[in-house]
């Protein structure tokens, strides 16, 4: 593989960005915070991608050491690409960044596209406690790990086991809660979210 490009200067800042300031880098991370994906489910939640710089972020990543490749046993028999615990710490960076980032939303354009799980991460900042939270907004379902340390942060769809509390809302009121507008307990007691299920967290949000 040819070598990394470098800043070549002594700054932790342009460090960083030696890994992980190509662009769509950083929302290959977004993806693989989810857990093990295909490169065909990157490709398909990455729109716009082509899939020789998906295929070149990839390498780079594999090769600083943001990812990994493995193979799924039978009868799944696929290649995945999961993020190294190095990687998983970029989660604090997503997080602040798409933070920083809200207040240049505005309204979707036609040619914007969505992912339900891509408002994850603001309710990830948003929410407390500890558990598994699904979430259903208009563009489909996804769920969040609450204080998970080790593994995914959140998953597209359906949690795939229990959950602590089951979240229901619209784009508009997920969007205000992720811009600060709107603090997760508020939009309960106001009825823009719906909770259902017995865990804590669940418990928490209704008591609140």
């Amino acid at each position: 593989m040819p070598p990394r490009r470098r800043y070549d200067q002594y700054c932790s800042a342009a460090c960083a960005l030696d890994l992980v300031g190509d662009r769509w880098t950083l929302l290959i991370v977004r993806e693989l915070l989810a857990g093990p994906r295909r490169y065909t489910d990157l490709h398909a939640d990455l729109p716009g991608v082509s899939t020789d710089v998906l295929a070149s972020r990839l390498k780079d990543m594999e090769r600083d050491g943001l990812a990994t490749r493995r193979r799924l046993p039978p009868p799944a028999a696929a290649n995945v690409y999961e993020l190294t615990v190095h990687g998983r710490r970029l989660l604090p960076v997503l997080q602040a960044l798409g933070e920083w980032g809200q207040a240049e939303l505005g309204e979707r354009r036609p040619t914007d596209a969505v992912r339900a799980h891509w408002f994850a991460l603001p309710l990830l900042r948003a929410l407390q406690g500890e558990g598994v939270v699904e979430v259903a907004l208009e563009e489909g379902d996804f769920h969040l790990y609450l204080g998970a340390e080790d593994g995914a942060a959140y998953g597209d769809g359906p949690a795939p086991g229990a959950v602590d509390a089951r979240l229901a809302m619209d784009t508009a009121t997920c969007l205000a809660v992720g811009r600060g507008e709107l603090g997760v307990p508020d939009a309960v007691r106001a009825g823009r979210i719906s909770v259902t299920g017995d865990g804590a967290v669940a418990k928490s949000l209704r008591e609140a």
